[in-house]
């Protein structure tokens, strides 16, 4: 048995124990741990959008205890246990890779991708869009439906055609405002979100993790702005949007 075996096998005899002995893990049901789940999934997308490889490989860790948690309960139920979900992906792997372990050829990744989501539809699946979870956030989706309809060959030829998208969907919201009709002007601001998601695509880049990291920088530049006025003795309430501006645009030279 090598060494990550040998961790792995640890880690899963811990689990059964402390689901013996311990009263909190002994309580948890799928159901109370889903949330867990969550908070830890977004713990890790926060670790890699920062790129702290400390805090991911801890993250990884806690994630993997759920995985292992989850079959330690499902396998109290006779439902499955940890070596089956082990094997289950591993055969997926295989199946979904004809490339490497059958005779298909590929040229690049996109042709992976599109026999990925061809060997599903024959596994089943109804629509090539229906392994986008309903629950994912919104933005988060979006990137996910366009990148599987893309799949089937419904996708723009390059990114000035979807700029243009961008700029149509633009002209549709103003008409919308102008019109102010709210329930066009929600519908129309969706419209343009999608449609930069998608120019987002185009640029190589991740819309979420883009805005995230805007986040951030406005997270960091505003509580920059209250130090800047509590050290001038001054409160930002009591403050005009001009004395706000001229804080904020110092900043962001030192930060330049």
């Amino acid at each position: 048995m090598n060494q990550g075996n040998e961790a792995f096998a640890r880690l899963v005899s811990i689990m059964n124990e402390l689901r013996e002995k311990c009263p909190w893990d002994r309580k948890q049901t799928i159901q109370s741990l889903r949330q867990m789940t969550l908070e830890e999934t977004y713990e890790l997308t926060d670790a890699i959008t920062q790129n702290d490889w400390k805090s991911i490989k801890e993250e990884l860790g806690d994630l993997l205890l759920h995985i292992v948690f989850y079959s330690k309960i499902a396998s109290e139920q006779n439902q499955f246990s940890i070596d089956e979900v082990i094997s289950g992906i591993c055969q997926k792997l295989i199946d979904r890779h004809p490339h490497i372990y059958g005779n298909v050829e590929v040229q690049n990744d996109e042709d992976v991708k599109r026999n990925w989501e061809k060997l599903k539809l024959k596994e089943g699946k109804k629509s090539v869009l229906s392994g986008v979870p309903k629950t994912l956030p919104a933005l988060i989706k979006a990137m996910r439906l366009q990148e599987k309809a893309k799949q089937v060959g419904f996708e723009w030829e390059n990114k000035e055609q979807v700029w243009d998208k961008v700029k149509e969907e633009e002209a549709e919201l103003q008409e919308a405002i102008s019109l102010e009709d709210q329930k066009k002007i929600e519908e129309e601001f969706g419209d343009l979100v999608f449609s930069l998601v998608n120019f987002a695509r185009f640029l190589n880049i991740d819309a979420e993790n883009a805005l995230e990291i805007t986040n951030k920088k406005f997270i960091n530049r505003f509580s920059q702005m209250e130090a800047k006025a509590m050290a001038s003795g001054k409160n930002l309430n009591a403050m005009t949007l001009q004395e706000m501006d001229s804080i904020w645009n110092q900043i962001k030279r030192e930060k330049d």
